[in-house]
């Protein structure tokens, strides 16, 4: 038996919480899988796994052989990274996470020049609106514009996401454009369901800050939809500039009470906090740090 191989089969068995989505991951089958993980249980003569037949859980020794086998397996990717480091570029599949927006608009533009720096990693993007947990889905690298809400994450600031309040000319003719944000609470405000069912917006001028609640008949967990029901003059929505700059230059949107400043969301590299953070996750956080920098200076 390869133990080193079975402990890493385990490992993502606990992290993924499933032996057919770790079969997926490492190209083999759920059966494979877990006959590595039956073979290693027999191996160090103890019980890792409770199974049932939906569900498995840790067996309180299968838990502190858990964090062991993380722990030896970090050290060996470490050394074999720094040994590769000294004679080979980066490489390897890079697995990220981003909001569906920001992946088109930004990321998806960079990767042509991330590859003719880095030739041999691979990119895997997934794209979605919705909070993913990073370990359970194998995710390298998580783009967020959030605060860091998990104390085994480190977060890599890369720009502020200063967000604008716009509406279509349609919506401002034919319901006034407000003046103060507190006017805010007679309009049909467009906002992420994903938040809460009432958003608060918040806007500063000259060192006074204002949160007003808000809310109207439309609402989704996607950036892009909103994005859309607003230029249908359907109601006033938050924006970062990125996303929209190309309706604001030809008009299809405004820009709303552009005298007080609206709230900047930080956005974020988030990656595991590991003693050791893999070559390629170093290099493409650099690459979108260092272009996204460069683009906002």
């Amino acid at each position: 038996m390869d133990q080193l191989s079975a402990m890493r089969a385990f490992v993502r068995v606990v992290q993924t919480g499933s032996f057919s989505a770790t079969g997926r991951e490492m190209n083999s089958s759920q059966t494979t899988i877990s006959k590595k993980v039956a073979a290693l249980e027999k191996l160090i003569g103890v019980k890792l796994l409770t199974r049932s037949s939906r569900d498995h859980t840790l067996t309180p020794s299968g838990a502190l052989y858990y964090q062991t086998c993380v722990d030896i397996l970090n050290e060996l990717d470490e050394a074999e990274a720094k040994a590769r480091s000294e004679v080979a570029l980066p490489q390897g599949v890079i697995r990220i996470a981003a909001p569906i927006a920001f992946g088109r608009l930004v990321i998806a533009p960079l990767i042509a020049e991330f590859f003719s720096h880095y030739p041999e990693i691979k990119v895997d993007l997934s794209l979605s609106d919705k909070h993913i947990d990073m370990i359970s889905e194998g995710i390298d690298v998580a783009i967020r514009a959030r605060k860091l809400e998990d104390s085994s994450l480190i977060a890599r600031h890369l720009f502020d996401n200063h967000m604008l309040l716009l509406a279509s000319p349609d919506y401002l003719a034919k319901h006034g454009e407000p003046q103060h944000p507190d006017e805010l609470k007679q309009h049909n405000c467009l906002v992420y369901s994903q938040l809460q069912s009432i958003n608060v917006w918040h806007f500063n001028r000259q060192d006074t800050q204002y949160s007003v609640p808000v809310n109207g008949n439309f609402k989704s967990d996607n950036g892009d939809v909103l994005l859309e029901v607003a230029l249908t003059g359907m109601g006033l929505v938050q924006m970062p500039i990125w996303m929209v700059k190309e309706h604001l230059d030809s008009g299809r949107l405004q820009q709303v009470l552009s005298d007080f400043a609206g709230q900047n969301l930080p956005f974020n590299a988030i990656y595991p906090q590991n003693r050791y953070v893999p070559l390629k996750v170093r290099c493409f956080v650099d690459f979108l740090k260092q272009k996204l920098s460069s683009e906002q200076a």
